[in-house]
């Protein structure tokens, strides 16, 4: 009877979900009006929809609950009752690593394909393999917390207290099980700010220094913000964002970080803002540009399901409109940090030759930054000079 509730409750969960919603608010929504489900029901439950959308769009021809107790017998190393009731013969072979159990797929499976995982014919950024990162997605990324050098091991005693498991990775930068509830093991939230490391490593592009004016074009809740402001304190900072949401959850985070003095504006910087912003010049310009996403899909395998290619050339033209819009509030021989969280070279290096060709930009540096094999996102991020 509980393999069959546990089969239940994945199939009313996946029939609600459409991928308009990221994954993770439906779930909230979700249980919020399910509220007979239990916590182990929530916590199967979870389990089962994210195993299932790792598999992205291989072995189509099998039905959900077979594709299912694949998915999740590739993504954890603890046996399900789905899977052991679909492929009782695969509990011995629970634990084998990653590339074992893929192996025992293909055997059992002759259509299994990893490259149908990621099922997106589009060139991707040099320097990504590409059979990696299809396989990366059976693996749950890290939660990575960044803090105060002087502070690390106040934090680290308190992971230690409450036995969570971590991993130092520099003085700086904490790796996580993803799902730690920080909130009831840290006790001062203004200690730490969630970012992932490749998020973290894009600081290395930055190059702030003391009473600089900088610009966070696209800030949404203000990582890249507070990552600056970490690397020079004494800048002036303009953030902006078209959705005025999340530039009131950058507030709140600001107000936890300590972070007073800034200047605050929702800008559609797809439109002429002159009137706005004709007297302002910078030193330095973030664009953390809206994208696909696609590497951190690791973290929402929904879209591995939903995504459609077209969005591709959607997303590529907010990106040069937006750069187009915002590159003449650069001084001369000042930064544009160009950054996504894609790993499609038109989301990336084609954007920076764009940018290169069309305006007065030198590219002085770029790179892919490979989180795949860190149990991170992959990024990418480039410094371009203003002549």
């Amino acid at each position: 009877m509980r393999v069959e509730h546990h089969i239940r409750a994945f199939e009313q969960l996946l029939s609600s979900y459409d991928g308009l919603l990221p994954l993770h608010r439906h779930l909230f929504t979700y249980f919020k009006k399910n509220k007979q489900m239990g916590s182990s029901d929530r916590r199967w439950a979870t389990r089962y929809i994210y195993s299932f959308f790792r598999l992205g769009k291989a072995l189509n021809h099998l039905d959900n609950l077979q594709r299912l107790a694949i998915g999740d017998f590739l993504c954890h190393d603890t046996l399900s009752l789905i899977t052991a009731q679909y492929f009782p013969d695969f509990e011995a072979s629970i634990s084998l690593s990653l590339d074992e159990k893929l192996t025992l797929i293909k055997n059992k499976h002759p259509k299994f394909k990893l490259e149908d995982v990621f099922q997106f014919d589009v060139e991707l950024s040099e320097g990504i393999s590409k059979s990696e990162f299809q396989a990366s997605f059976f693996i749950q990324p890290d939660l990575f917390i960044r803090v105060k050098e002087a502070e690390q091991n106040l934090i680290v005693n308190q992971l230690k207290a409450k036995d969570i498991n971590f991993k130092v990775v520099s003085a700086t930068t904490i790796a996580l099980p993803n799902g730690t509830k920080l909130e009831q093991v840290i006790t001062d939230p203004g200690l730490y700010q969630i970012q992932d490391v490749s998020s973290q490593y894009t600081g290395t592009f930055f190059e702030p220094k003391k009473y600089d004016y900088w610009w966070d074009s696209c800030a949404a809740s203000g990582g890249k913000s507070l990552l600056l402001h970490s690397l020079e304190p004494n800048i002036e900072l303009l953030v902006s964002d078209v959705r005025e949401n999340s530039l009131n959850n950058l507030k709140e985070r600001f107000q936890l970080a300590g972070i007073k003095k800034y200047h605050l504006k929702t800008l559609d910087l797809l439109i002429n803002n002159d009137q706005i912003l004709h007297d302002y010049v910078f030193d330095g310009i973030l664009l953390d540009a809206p994208c696909s996403g696609s590497g951190t899909w690791g973290r929402t395998p929904e879209m591995l399901y939903f995504f459609e290619k077209y969005k591709i050339d959607n997303f590529v033209k907010l990106q040069k409109g937006i750069a187009a819009n915002i590159i003449k509030y650069l001084k001369k021989d000042k930064p544009l940090i160009y950054m996504t969280c894609s790993v499609f070279k038109a989301e990336n290096e084609a954007v920076v030759k764009y940018l290169t060709d069309k305006f007065d930009l030198k590219l002085e540096r770029m790179e892919l930054i490979r989180g795949y094999n860190n149990k991170a996102d992959s990024m990418f991020v480039a410094r371009l000079i203003k002549q």
